[in-house]
């Protein structure tokens, strides 16, 4: 996820932001394609998911479950264990390259196909979903 200005906006000083997901790092809880809400500054706490700035690469914004907090930051590991670019690959990230804590995602619905009735409900039934921590923040180091 690159850096856009609608995220440049709410870190200026809106408490709330928008950011899409790209890849499949974190699926199944979020897919390709999602839109979130983001919460700038709020409280972290193991198993939230967050939008951090990548270590290494500053201009791109990722989104991974924050795991515990280690010497130099937060360990921080994506939902999908087949997929890399998390702290396996570039260590603990720092305090201050966590944004914020994701609040809610949003699948919006394909444009221009048709779709039946019931494929319309289930996906309004489904498009908003909150992103709590409600996994527990140990269960990918016991699955490692």
């Amino acid at each position: 996820m690159r850096e856009s200005g609608r995220e440049r906006v709410a870190e200026a000083g809106a408490p709330f932001g928008i950011a899409e997901v790209t890849g499949v790092s974190m699926v199944p809880t979020l897919l390709h394609g999602d839109q979130l809400l983001v919460h700038y500054g709020a409280r972290l706490r193991p198993g939230c998911v967050a939008v951090v700035r990548h270590p290494l690469q500053q201009d791109l914004l990722i989104v991974k479950r924050l795991i515990e907090r280690r010497d130099g930051g937060w360990w921080v590991l994506g939902d999908n264990p087949d997929a890399e670019g998390d702290s396996r690959v570039f260590g603990a990230v720092p305090p201050e390259l966590v944004l914020g804590r994701v609040r809610a995602r949003y699948r919006p619905l394909t444009p221009g196909r048709q779709r039946s009735p019931g494929v319309t409900l289930s996906w309004l039934f489904s498009a908003l979903r909150p992103v709590g921590a409600g996994r527990s923040a140990s269960w990918r180091l016991r699955a490692r």
